[in-house]
């Protein structure tokens, strides 16, 4: 039977069972995402962590101005709390929530680079494709991240 490597402790906190290299591919993530963040806060693979709220140029251009540094500064903690706390094998709650925010923009944006749809074929995937350790990463990610909301 399949023994789930993230786990509720009876006190609440959420257990990992990860390898180090899994750790050390969650901080990488991490570091890259925050990276592209800060230094290309207009790239392309980062739209559908910033969705179209309004029809209206204008009205979409102040809700930007009004939204965005708060939206920023969320994401920036929760990739911050990937980062520091991969290495841990007990997370609180509010930590295995930031984890779940973070490796959901890390899909987003992994998703939209390699333009994964909920139409994408799983079963044609070729592991030979140049593009498939970066699908590899968005499975382990979509799987690590349902991991957590099932044991949260």
């Amino acid at each position: 039977m399949f023994q789930s490597r993230v786990e509720r402790t009876p006190a609440g906190g959420i257990r990992l069972h990860l390898a180090d290299d899994e750790r050390a591919l969650l901080r990488e993530v991490a570091d890259e995402l925050g990276s592209l963040l800060e230094e290309a806060p207009d790239d392309p693979s980062l739209r559908r962590l910033f969705p179209t709220a309004h029809d209206d140029e204008e009205l979409e251009r102040e809700y930007r101005e009004l939204t965005r540094g708060q939206l920023d500064a969320g994401r920036e903690r929760s990739i911050e709390t990937l980062r520091e706390t991969a290495d841990r094998e007990l997370l609180t709650p509010e930590e295995a929530d930031a984890w779940l925010r973070a490796l959901n923009d890390a899909r987003l944006v992994l998703g939209t680079r390699l333009d994964i749809t909920e139409d994408f074929d799983w079963d044609a995937f070729d592991a030979s494709d140049p593009q498939a350790p970066e699908i590899a990463l968005y499975a382990y990610l979509s799987w690590l991240q349902e991991q957590l909301v099932e044991a949260m």
